[in-house]
């Protein structure tokens, strides 16, 4: 898994993508004309918002830590699960953005102190301003075919990711413990270069990527950390397996990722969904990888890191040519910080793939989180350049 699969490099070759990230200044209290902003207050108790509605076209939530822990802030369909956008990490005193285009219809915004549960909800309407939601400067024709290569990527690794994932449970049932965990990374590099667009269906990601640290009390704890913890075992104090509880914990993983497989095969995505994934992809590397708690048992980090930074750089490089119209000084920018992240990562390769986690001294992580960041700062900025 530590370079891209052939069939991932033909899918980033398809792509023209557009962003949605930005920062906005307004002290207007509610959101109009489609492009206004709307001041989200997070505190341990509270989730306020300047208003609850707003007109369809460019929405700007900015984000305003006022509690203690780190937060996240997330706009939900109507359902509360599907995922349209979202903001993560946003450390007390910050303000982050999150910009959405946002068709009209009803939605759910909630804000998540500890980035834990459920979150504080509210209901959101977005009315139809009747904006015309294309991108000043691109024909319609080319924003479809950047939406459409960009679903067919996603689908060509969901697929590949049922396949991994069969022969990587198939040698676990069977006890073969070394093939196990030689395929365990290589299997989750799919998931995690489609991590975002996995996560936007929020009844599978707890199911299949939940950490241990992350349960909430009474919580079933299943998917590939679940299994990460068997194969990986602290040196005391747990329980292995039994054949038939991993038989268990891997049909149920299966047909999670399955089930994944089958909604994205009729996947449509937008232009600002695209982008929020590809910076949202960034904060997975800072918010687990970068700490070492993604894959706290087996050390695998490195590989997830990888996918990650795969997965957005898939979704920049189509991106580029949109870019390149509108800020070419920050194309290059993003690409510079690309180049520079890559580097860090080749750093710690291992034959085919990467060193155990546990190795990486702190002065090196340290040199991979403020790469992570070089390249978050531009990267956030990609939506705003392109879009507003």
């Amino acid at each position: 898994m530590s370079r891209l699969p052939l069939a991932v490099t033909a899918a980033a070759a398809l792509l023209t993508l557009g962003a949605c990230s930005g920062l906005t200044e307004s002290n207007t209290p509610t959101a109009q004309d489609g492009d206004g902003t709307i001041a989200v207050e997070s505190t341990a108790d509270g989730c306020e918002l300047t208003t609850t509605e707003a007109p369809s076209g460019n929405v700007v939530f900015e984000v305003t830590n006022a509690g203690d822990e780190v937060t996240e802030f997330y706009l939900y369909g109507d359902d509360g699960l599907r995922i349209v956008g979202e903001v993560e990490n946003v450390g007390p005193g910050l303000t982050r953005d999150l910009v959405v285009r946002a068709e009209p219809g009803s939605y759910v915004t909630a804000c998540k102190p500890g980035m834990k549960g459920e979150g504080i909800r509210a209901d959101f309407t977005v009315t139809d301003s009747g904006e015309d939601a294309g991108i000043e400067g691109v024909d319609q024709e080319t924003i479809d075919a950047a939406t459409d290569a960009y679903a067919a990527y996603v689908r060509d690794q969901a697929r590949t990711l049922v396949g991994e994932t069969e022969a990587f449970l198939a040698a676990y049932r069977a006890g073969d413990d070394d093939r196990a965990r030689a395929l365990y990374p290589q299997a989750r590099g799919y998931w995690e270069r489609i991590e975002t667009v996995a996560e936007s269906f929020g009844d599978l990601d707890p199911k299949m990527d939940l950490r241990e640290a992350d349960l909430e009390p009474g919580q079933e704890w299943t998917g590939w950390h679940r299994i990460e913890k068997d194969l990986w075992p602290p040196a005391s104090g747990y329980a292995a397996l039994t054949p038939e509880k991993r038989t268990t914990y891997a049909e149920d993983l299966l047909a999670n990722t399955r089930t994944l497989d089958e909604r994205v095969q009729d996947l449509e995505v937008t232009v600002d969904q695209i982008s929020n994934g590809s910076k949202g992809l960034l904060d997975e590397v800072a918010t687990g990888k970068i700490t070492g708690e993604e894959d706290i048992w087996s050390h695998t980090d490195l590989y997830d890191f990888q996918a990650n930074v795969d997965g957005a750089r898939v979704a920049y490089e189509g991106l580029k040519p949109l870019l390149e119209v509108k800020d070419a000084g920050l194309s290059q920018q993003i690409s510079s910080a690309f180049e520079a992240l890559q580097a860090e990562l080749d750093e710690h390769r291992q034959g085919d793939g990467f060193v155990s986690y546990d190795t990486v001294t702190e002065p090196e992580r340290k040199r991979l989180s403020d790469a992570v960041n070089t390249l978050a700062e531009p990267l956030s900025q990609m939506t705003a350049a392109i879009t507003l």
